[in-house]
C-alpha cells in the first residue's frame, strides 16, 4: 500500500469512527451523551445547593436597603424639622433686633458703632 492509499484509508476509519459505520462513533456519541447528562445534573445540583444561600443575601440586601432608606426618610424628616425651628429662631432674633433698636436707638448706635471699630481694627491689623 502506498503513502496515499495510507492516508486515504486512515481518513476513511476516522470518519467511519465519527459516523458511526463501525461501532465505535455510538459509543462515542453514548460517551458524550452521558457526560453530557452527568454535567447538566452537576449543574442543577450546584444550582439547587446555591438557590437557599442566593436568596437569603438578596433578602438580606432588601432589609438593608429598607433598612438604609428608614434611616434617609427618618434623617430628612429630622432636617426639615430642624430647618423649620432654624427659621423660626431666625424670625425671633430678626424680631426681638428690631425691637430693642425701636425701644433703645441710642445703646443700639452705640453698640452699631464699637463693633464697627472692633471690626475694622481686627481686619485691618491684617
Amino acid at each position: 500500500m502506498t503513502t496515499s492509499q495510507n492516508l486515504g484509508s486512515s481518513s476513511n476509519n476516522a470518519n467511519n469512527t465519527f459516523n458511526g459505520s463501525n461501532g465505535t462513533g455510538s459509543s462515542f456519541e453514548k460517551n458524550v451523551s452521558q457526560a453530557s447528562s452527568g454535567a447538566h445534573e452537576a449543574i442543577d445540583k450546584a444550582t439547587s445547593a446555591a438557590r437557599p444561600t442566593v436568596d437569603r443575601i438578596a433578602l438580606s440586601a432588601h432589609h438593608a436597603v429598607d433598612k438604609l432608606a428608614d434611616v434617609a426618610t427618618h434623617a430628612a424628616e429630622t432636617l426639615g424639622i430642624k430647618g423649620e425651628q432654624l427659621k423660626n429662631a431666625q424670625q425671633r432674633i430678626v424680631e426681638d433686633c428690631r425691637s430693642y433698636v425701636k425701644e433703645k436707638p441710642l445703646t443700639s448706635l452705640g453698640i452699631a458703632v464699637a463693633a464697627g471699630y472692633l471690626l475694622s481694627r481686627l481686619l485691618g491689623s491684617r
